[in-house]
């Protein structure tokens, strides 16, 4: 059995069997009946109802052919691949090494316009010196054990990265103060990275706010977590990436991200930390 730490790929798998469980119900079968007439043992009916096993396709088309619910079969097969396809280990992603990875979100970055990132912990991808982004995608190597492609990783990171540059879109980028102080690197990476920091802030496509360690929270830091146009947001757990889609769940990070929005400083304010941070670095 697959393990779903993310409430959000937990609810969207038990959606998928509270339906099947309806339609079962709805036929007027027993779960020891449909079993029989799916041709499975009855424990089966059992763990797909209580979300302990997610149904494959041929699941989905026997469950619905038994309840005479076939027109049922599209809609639930989508839901269905939707809730396994929401959390995705990095130990899978990152199997082969970093460059494929960091090459697959150009087709993301290419088809968004607005995108919005919180980052409690590390200078967003976006706005990464190579210096930076070779530092932290060498420990990610290490952690992982996986092979060793951090050059290649680099290079298309700061590839897929010129997006920040094209004037039709725009970037909210929050970070916590921390992001600035903790050392990604060697006192020259960290030096050049929070530089280019206050350089890329005079983007007219930027935004980047620091939220300071003084403020008195009403909104309490999350997990990363990137949000593309509206359709779209994928957070950043230690062992998995999760894609959220469902317009209600995108809304909440949406009032999350602006509850953040309101703890940051922008301008001069902002500058002032990011310079603080690189004088404590002498």
């Amino acid at each position: 059995m697959a393990s779903f730490p993310s409430p959000t790929a937990l609810a969207a798998r038990q959606a998928v069997a509270e339906r099947l469980k309806e339609l079962r119900s709805e036929a007027g079968l027993t779960g020891k009946q449909l079993a029989e007439a799916c041709g499975w043992h009855k424990a089966k009916t059992s763990r797909i109802e209580n979300a302990h096993t997610a149904p494959t396709d041929a699941d989905i088309r026997a469950w619905c052919r038994a309840c005479g619910a076939e027109d049922q079969v599209a809609d639930l097969t989508a839901a269905s691949r939707n809730a396994e396809s929401m959390y995705v280990e990095w130990r899978r992603k990152q199997r082969s090494g970093l460059r494929r990875l960091q090459a697959s979100y150009v087709p993301l970055y290419q088809r968004t316009r607005r995108f919005r990132v919180y980052t409690p912990d590390i200078v967003p991808g976006f706005v990464q010196t190579p210096g930076y982004s070779r530092a932290l995608l060498s420990a990610i190597t290490a952690f992982r054990e996986i092979p060793d492609d951090v050059e290649q990783a680099v290079q298309a990171r700061q590839a897929r990265s010129q997006v920040l540059y094209e004037s039709h879109r725009s970037f909210a980028l929050l970070v916590e103060e921390p992001v600035l102080r903790y050392r990604v690197g060697d006192r020259e990476v960290m030096a050049e990275q929070l530089e280019h920091l206050l350089s890329v802030m005079g983007l007219a496509t930027v935004s980047l706010g620091v939220i300071p360690l003084s403020t008195t929270r009403r909104m309490w830091p999350l997990e990363a977590c990137y949000i593309y146009d509206d359709r779209l947001v994928q957070v950043e757990l230690l062992t998995a990436e999760v894609s959220v889609r469902a317009p209600g769940e995108i809304a909440t990070y949406t009032k999350a991200f602006n509850a953040l929005r309101r703890l940051a400083v922008y301008g001069e304010d902002a500058r002032a930390l990011i310079a603080a941070a690189a004088d404590a670095l002498e």
